[in-house]
């Protein structure tokens, strides 16, 4: 169902505008600092996501394609040019010979410090506009539709254990 878009006042358009104005900004931000680096935007996506991954230091490449929001295929294809890059390598999956595992090279890990370290500043500075704008957000009522706070469902919440059960 449809949520109703009765009601809105106009600051609620300010707030939402402002809001995807910052999102884009830092967006903006990282394909530049990512560009900077040599890497392309989804490059520096998928090292963040590997490095990222909680519980353990490799990630599959299913898993991979899930967080990157991206089939399968091609995820394979953008695993292909890390690799030849020196920044993933391969590694077999002892528990599931038909998984394979990726992790971070020292190369990457050093890169991916340097970005991390810039993108993490550029959020201290954005983070007292995105607080301000997220205080101004009404909170839920009983008629908000069930969905997570990133209206991406179940695919922003994946986890290796929700992987495997799926």
């Amino acid at each position: 169902m449809e949520p109703a878009a009765v009601g809105l006042a106009k600051a609620d358009y300010v707030v939402l505008a402002e809001f995807r104005f910052l999102l884009r900004s830092f967006l903006e931000f990282s394909e530049h600092e990512a560009r900077g680096s040599g890497l392309t935007p989804r490059q520096h996506q998928a090292l963040l996501q590997i490095k990222g991954w909680p519980g353990r230091e490799t990630m599959s490449v299913g898993e991979l394609a899930a967080r990157l929001l991206i089939r399968h295929h091609s995820a394979v294809e953008l695993v292909d040019r890390l690799e030849e890059a020196g920044l993933v390598e391969r590694l077999a999956d002892r528990a599931d010979r038909r998984r394979v595992l990726l992790r971070l090279t020292e190369k990457a890990d050093a890169e991916l410090a340097r970005l991390a370290a810039t993108h993490l500043q550029e959020l201290q500075r954005l983070r007292p506009a995105l607080l301000g704008l997220l205080k101004q957000f009404p909170a839920p009522t009983g008629n908000a539709p069930a969905h997570n706070a990133t209206g991406l469902g179940e695919r922003a919440m994946l986890t290796p254990e929700s992987i495997a059960a799926s």
